[in-house]
This record gives C-alpha cells, structure tokens and sequence, in this order.
C-alpha cells in the first residue's frame, strides 16, 4: 500500500482545507443562529448559499467514482476528503457528500432502473432534494438484518407496506422526498437472506405517518433529524422494487460497506478537531499554578490522542485500499475493524477533551457535546460493536480450520506425547 497521497488527491484536499476555512467554520455560529430562529425544521438558507459555492468550485458528489457523476475517486482517494468534511457537522450536505444521501445515491446508481434515477438519483445528485433510509425497527433485534418484520407484499400492480421504522436519518427534513424500506417480501423464503427487499416510497405518501423526532442525547439535529415511522398499507407501484424481490439483503450489504467508510474517516476528522481544541485548552488553563498542558495527566492523554488517531487512520485507509483492490466482502474483516476501532476511538478522544474543558465541554459552545454524541450513535449505527467484533472472530477462527499449525501457532506449547500435561507416571512422590 502506497501512503503517500497522489497529486490530484493533495489537490482536492487543499481545495477542500481552503474552503473549510474560507466558508464553513466561520459559518457554522451562523447556521446554529438561523435553525434556532423561527421553525427549527427548515433547511437554513445559508446552507444553499454555501452549496452553491461548493458547487462553483467543483466541490461536489466527491464520494462517487463515476467520472459523469460525482469526482471519479476510489475508496483510498474519497476517504482523506471526508476525513477534513468531517471537522465540521454541517460540512458534508455543503458539499452534497452527507449521508444518508451518499449511501441512497450508491444504491440507485448500483441498482437503480432507468426511471428510477431520473426520478430520485438526478434530483438527489443536484442537492435539490434529500433522502432517508428505512431498515432499523423498534420492536426486533435489527443488529440481525434477517429480523425485520416490515411486511412488503405485491397486491397485482403495487406492492403493499406495513410496518414500523425508526432511526430514519433525515426523513423530518422537508426536502426528504424518498425514502429506501427494507421489509420481507418472503418471510417464508428457506433461505434467510432471500426473504428481504428494497422498495422506493416517495414522501410525503399516503400511510407514511412520521410519529416522531429521536434525540440523541438530547440533541435533535435538526433539520436533519431522525425519525420513527409508521407505515399503514402504503402502496408504491410495482416498478418502485429495487434490482428484484429477495434482494433487499444483498442491496444492503453493497450499501453498507462504503458507508462505514465514511463514517470512519468523518469520525477520524472529528477526533482531530477535538484533539486541536483539547491541545488549545491546555495552554490556555492553568490550574493550581501550573498550566495544565504540562501536567502528566494531560501530556498523556494527549498522546495517547494521537497514537489513536494515527491507528484508526492507518487502519480505515488499508481498508479502503482492500475494498478498491478486492471487493467490499474480500474486505468484510478491515471494515468490520474499522468500525470497531474509529468510534470507540472518536468517543475517548472527545471525552479526554472535554475533560480538559471542564463545565465548558458539556455546553454547545465547542461542539464537543455534540461530537461526544454523533461518536457514541455511530457505535450503533451501521451495525454495534458486538456484530463486527463477532464478524472478526469468526473470519479470524476460520483461518485455523485446516491441519494443526507448523508454524508455531498450536493450542500445545508441547507435543502432547512429550508434555508433562499428559504423563501416567507420577513425575514426583514425597
């Protein structure tokens, strides 16, 4: 694996810090003022304001790799983008690169018919509408896909929804005009993962009741948000079926993967924003007569700041570079680490900093409370940390499945006729 970033990926990163810079964090008190004032459920205008600059600086669908659609960059490419998007949590919708959206475009582009993308992916790809994605329930363990009970039945030209969802992210916002629902068309499929499919509903839509906003940790993220749904016999036509019945699961797993992705190098981004404003603080304060980046405590735990921040980088990269170069089920186990690793990582470093910060890191003021809460969410969005740790333990056991080792890796530090674990003798009587 090469480490070294190639000259069109340093440029778009200088493109990107410049703009950063120059309209997102001298912004963002801004954005916060206007969706304070007034209904919190409108998109702020300054947000289309900004789109439309990062549009002008071909700042744009940076996360697609079709040249005629988004920036043409690989996973390895995208991923040192998202990670400075990620500094900011209003960066990613400037530049049309937030999810759910980005995930909901990969599915349509992937899978998508014809008309299916003139109606949703073009709009989508121009930012002039949003999106939600509906697989998460409330009443089944959904950490298990094959669990969900949101029925999708096809009643002659029109497929019939009946369910309850929730954690759709975005769907209170107005401009969310689609939603992607996973459900079971054929629960009594013998095959697990053929049960399940994908079908488009466009919002708003008769029977699609929005029952209510979820708070995270309080916060309410609004105009984005994330919402329980109820849906009461809503019929789609039968053309609004993604790639087939009995693909949803299949549909799921090509989604995901790029998906976490993003959320890892976002979170990489976030944890070294924390990380500059822990440092700062530190050499501001100065508690009991000392300041407190001289302190041991605080020289540690910034230390150990970056030795985390170094790892989870180094490990999501090598996972974007195995997911160019193999496939995103080649490189089921990297993702899965990642996922693991970059949350867990994200949370202890912005909890170090608002240690650091005292009663100011529990305000709004520095945005560590609200990062503390987008890291500990992402430790169960995509999937817990229990699914991808159980993930890596069965790849990991299946490599010893074979003959015993050779190579020194045997359960016995002896051969079994020779160790004194298994003689019949005594070895020594008093």
């Amino acid at each position: 694996m090469d480490f070294d970033y190639t000259p069109k990926v340093r440029q778009r990163q200088a493109d990107l810090q410049s703009f950063m810079e120059a309209h997102i964090y001298p912004n963002e008190q801004a954005i916060v003022a206007e969706i304070a004032r007034g209904d919190r459920w409108q998109p702020p205008e300054i947000m289309e304001t900004l789109k439309a600059k990062a549009r002008a600086c071909n700042l744009w669908n940076l996360f697609l790799p079709e040249t005629e659609l988004g920036a043409g960059l690989t996973n390895l490419e995208y991923a040192p983008l998202c990670e400075i998007m990620g500094r900011s949590p209003f960066a990613p919708e400037v530049f049309n690169c937030s999810a759910p959206d980005t995930g909901n475009m990969e599915v349509l582009v992937r899978y998508g018919t014809e008309a299916q993308k003139q109606r949703w992916l073009e709009p989508l790809l121009a930012g002039e509408i949003r999106s939600g994605f509906s697989m998460t329930e409330p009443e089944t363990a959904s950490s298990d896909a094959t669990n969900i009970e949101t029925s999708i039945q096809l009643d002659g030209d029109e497929y019939v929804i009946n369910g309850r969802k929730w954690w759709t992210s975005g769907a209170l916002n107005p401009r969310c005009r689609i939603l992607i629902v996973m459900g079971k068309s054929d629960p009594n499929n013998p095959e697990r993962h053929r049960q399940q499919s994908m079908v488009l509903v466009p919002l708003p839509h008769p029977g699609v009741i929005i029952k209510r906003m979820l708070p995270v940790f309080g916060y309410d993220e609004a105009p984005h948000g994330h919402a329980e749904i109820v849906f009461d016999n809503v019929r789609v036509p039968r053309e609004n079926m993604l790639l087939g019945e009995g693909r949803g699961f299949e549909i799921a797993q090509g989604r995901l993967g790029p998906g976490r992705i993003h959320h890892c190098m976002r979170l990489i981004g976030l944890a070294e924003r924390a990380l500059e404003r822990l440092c700062r603080r530190a050499r501001m304060r100065t508690p009991f007569g000392r300041p407190l980046s001289e302190q041991t405590v605080t020289q540690e735990r910034i230390a150990e700041s970056r030795i985390m921040i170094e790892q989870a980088r180094l490990l999501t990269l090598k996972a974007a570079d195995a997911m160019d170069k193999r496939g995103n089920k080649a490189a089921a186990a990297e993702i899965a680490m990642i996922k693991v690793a970059a949350p867990n990582m994200a949370c202890r470093v912005i909890d170090w900093a608002m240690q650091a910060f005292g009663g100011a890191g529990m305000t709004d003021d520095y945005g560590l409370a609200l990062g503390y809460a987008t890291a500990r969410l992402l430790r169960l969005a995509d999937g817990p940390d229990e699914v991808h740790r159980n993930q890596i333990a069965r790849i990991e056991l299946r490599k010893y499945d074979g003959p015993l080792s050779t190579s020194g890796g045997s359960a016995y530090v002896l051969p079994r006729d020779t160790s004194p674990a298994f003689r019949t003798e005594p070895v020594w009587i008093a």
